[in-house]
């Protein structure tokens, strides 16, 4: 299967043009066999490989073996991180290569985020090889990182190729192909968010790029049983799925489309702050995050139909919540540097009046959470605080907070605003 880039990049009705960087998508079995003619098709003559010790044997020593005068890098996986020491181990490998002229990323999330990086940084294109369908960022055009303890989004770079071979990824461990389906389900929320944000304040929506992603959940709800059987065809989808919901991502230059308030809450516990070590997948984080969001929003939805709440007269940022929950100076300052300006600054009671309609059909769209449980169950994906090791009081805290860690309007955020919100967190 060759994804048609130029279908994407198509004049848009919302009036803004959608660039793809993406040059070609290779998605079908034995695709790794096609590297060698890629590169040299696209001029590309000294690569590097980077992998981890786990990839490499999925699919970075056939890479080698196809590339026999690549350089190649391959990290130690125990406590691989995208984070400032993945990067460090990952450049020493690096100085230690002929110079490159392109990077393959060979592995899923945690690989692909340290290569774009590092490609951004040194001005390199580099190839998307995934070994899992089990997040959407293959294409993405930031790095999520955790640097030094804080959650950020690093300006990076999108894969030039990306050769996914379903004789790889559908080899996957099942439980990577349930956070892939988990990091999904994510999007239903995420695009809530954007619509909520769109009616309050007019934020700039594409809907197009939304139904890019409404088509990858159709995909994938559609069959939870079979990604979790795992049968090649499945991945297959699982996997394209995955990369319309990337490339819908590259279309509007941002995370938008496919990341609110389920992810915040993923942030917010892998900054540790709040929380101890939680050594999950970013799926699995995020489906937890999902199951949370989705009960808060439907508690308020009940809440606004009753009509009996006031609204707040704007917001400031809550800094004494932050110096308490923040107590590291340096994770507070960013944090507080992300909230600057506050996305609540200029939200108005009248216009979250007028925009009730429009918020109360957004939160309809969402799955309830037993509805979500149900999906996820059925894909063998994580759905519980406890299965990532945190308790079920984490939902107060991390509902209240995790909308600091991203400067993006999402309910949550709007939730501060009314009077009921302590109420329903605490449910």
């Amino acid at each position: 299967m060759k994804l048609d880039l130029s279908e994407f990049a198509k004049p848009c009705a919302c009036g803004r043009e959608h660039a793809i960087s993406v040059k070609e998508i290779i998605l079908e079995a034995g695709a790794l066999r096609r590297i060698p003619a890629l590169l040299e098709q696209y001029g590309y003559r000294q690569p590097v490989v980077l992998c981890d010790e786990n990839t490499l044997e999925a699919a970075g020593r056939a890479v080698r073996g196809l590339l026999p005068e690549s350089g190649l890098i391959v990290l130690n996986p125990e406590n691989l991180h995208a984070n400032e020491h993945g990067v460090t181990m990952a450049e020493e490998g690096l100085a230690a290569c002929p110079a490159p002229d392109v990077l393959l990323a060979v592995g899923s999330g945690t690989v692909h985020d340290i290569t774009r990086y590092i490609a951004h940084k040194r001005g390199l294109p580099f190839v998307s090889v995934p070994t899992a369908a089990s997040v959407d960022g293959f294409v993405s055009t930031v790095a999520a990182m955790t640097w030094h303890g804080c959650k950020k989004t690093f300006p990076a770079v999108a894969p030039s190729l990306v050769v996914a071979d379903t004789d790889v990824f559908s080899r996957a461990p099942q439980r990577l192909n349930a956070s892939g389906f988990s990091d999904l389900l994510g999007k239903y929320t995420a695009l809530a968010d954007w619509k909520i944000a769109r009616a309050v304040t007019g934020e700039y929506l594409c809907d197009r790029v939304c139904a890019l992603e409404y088509d990858a959940l159709r995909i994938v709800c559609a069959q939870p049983e079979a990604i979790r059987a795992g049968g090649a065809e499945a991945c297959e989808q699982l996997m394209y799925a995955l990369l319309l919901s990337g490339l819908a991502m590259q279309m509007v230059g941002n995370s938008r489309p496919a990341s609110g308030a389920e992810h915040h809450m993923s942030h917010l516990w892998e900054m540790e702050a709040i929380n101890g070590r939680v050594d999950y997948y970013h799926g699995e984080k995020v489906s937890v995050g999902l199951v949370l969001a989705s009960g808060v929003y439907h508690r308020a939805a009940e809440e606004i139909r009753k009509g009996a709440f006031t609204l707040r007269e704007g917001m400031d940022i809550e800094t004494a919540l932050l110096e308490k929950s923040f107590p590291d100076k340096a994770m507070l300052a960013e944090i507080l540097d992300e909230n600057d300006p506050n996305p609540l600054a200029g939200v108005t009671p009248d216009a979250i009046r007028r925009a009730l309609p429009d918020i109360l059909r957004a939160v309809d769209e969402i799955p309830s959470p037993q509805e979500l449980t149900d999906l996820l169950t059925r894909a063998g994906a994580v759905k519980s605080l406890a299965e990532i090791g945190l308790p079920d009081a984490m939902l107060a805290p991390a509902a209240r907070l995790s909308p600091y860690v991203r400067a993006r309007l999402t309910f949550m955020r709007l939730l501060k605003l009314f009077d009921f919100a302590r109420d329903i967190y605490s449910l």
